[in-house]
């Protein structure tokens, strides 16, 4: 009799399970962007792979911690104690030992499949991607060169370290060592591609404690319009390499904000707005 009332309830919230899913009518990527776990919803292509992966992940341990749980609970339920008799000894259960070592074994390589698919795609280079930056840091400062990009008419315009740093753009959610040159740490660049999805200021900041002024080594992306972007470099030529303030009287050449918005020192409390999210100019 027991038996049966569990599995009548075991029926009865997997049938409310599906209804409900069915009747909000939402797709799994509308779930899984409401779900996240406390991910950040990011704005590259690449954060947004990352943050699926985590998010379904989760979701499949979470699955799984409640399976153990029910198990838990209803073995304590199912065979607790009644009285002095010996219960019915089982030496062996094949089906069973099979279904706990293939399970976790199952899991672990979807797990896997899924970690090196995503890794892939997020390590991934194309052969003639749109702008090529580099990257480099000292201590204790960035420095960006628009090594090639491509201008309205489609062509190919090409432009003319100390410790370890990090690379680091919160809402990329990602970040890449930046290992110093011609050491035998490395035999090439770290290199990496994004593809991002909205328009935007983004901090970003050293995520490596590279020493003094490690806390001021903030700097910041600015996600725009292709066309905005050739007028940027545009002005940046028109000003010449010797002007110290050309990214100044650019950014203002092009109706831009001419300083940094979002480089205010790091805040830790989880209870205001993200440092990426304050306006203003410092």
């Amino acid at each position: 009799m027991q038996r049966r009332r569990w599995t009548r309830i075991v029926r009865l919230s997997a049938l409310a399970a599906v209804a409900a899913l069915t009747l909000s009518a939402c797709s799994s990527s509308d779930v899984e962007k409401k779900l996240r776990f406390g991910w950040p919803t990011g704005v590259t292509k690449q954060a947004e792979k990352m943050r699926v992966l985590w998010t379904w992940s989760s979701v499949t341990a979470l699955i799984v911690g409640c399976i153990v749980w029910f198990l838990i609970f209803w073995c304590c339920g199912r065979y607790w104690k009644r009285n002095d008799e010996v219960p019915k000894q089982t030496k062996y259960n094949l089906p069973l030992e099979w279904a706990y070592t293939i399970t976790p074994f199952l899991i672990i390589a979807g797990l896997f499949y899924y970690t090196v698919v995503t890794e892939n795609y997020v390590n991934k280079r194309t052969k003639n991607p749109d702008v090529v930056v580099q990257v480099d840091a000292f201590k204790w400062n960035w420095q960006f060169e628009y090594l090639s990009h491509h201008n309205g008419q489609g062509q190919t315009v090409v432009d003319p370290e100390d410790v370890i740093h990090s690379f680091w753009v919160p809402e990329f959610l990602f970040k890449r060592d930046v290992i110093p040159y011609g050491t035998t740490s490395t035999n090439r660049d770290n290199q990496f591609e994004i593809t991002a999805t909205s328009n935007g200021h983004f901090v970003g900041r050293c995520a490596e404690l590279c020493g003094t002024y490690h806390s001021q080594m903030n700097f910041e992306v600015r996600v725009v319009d292709p066309s905005t972007f050739v007028q940027y470099l545009d002005a940046l030529r028109n000003l010449g390499a010797a002007n110290p303030a050309r990214q100044f009287e650019a950014l203002e050449a092009i109706g831009e904000v001419p300083c940094a918005t979002t480089t205010h020192p790091f805040n830790t409390s989880r209870t205001t707005r993200s440092a990426s999210q304050i306006e203003g100019c410092v």
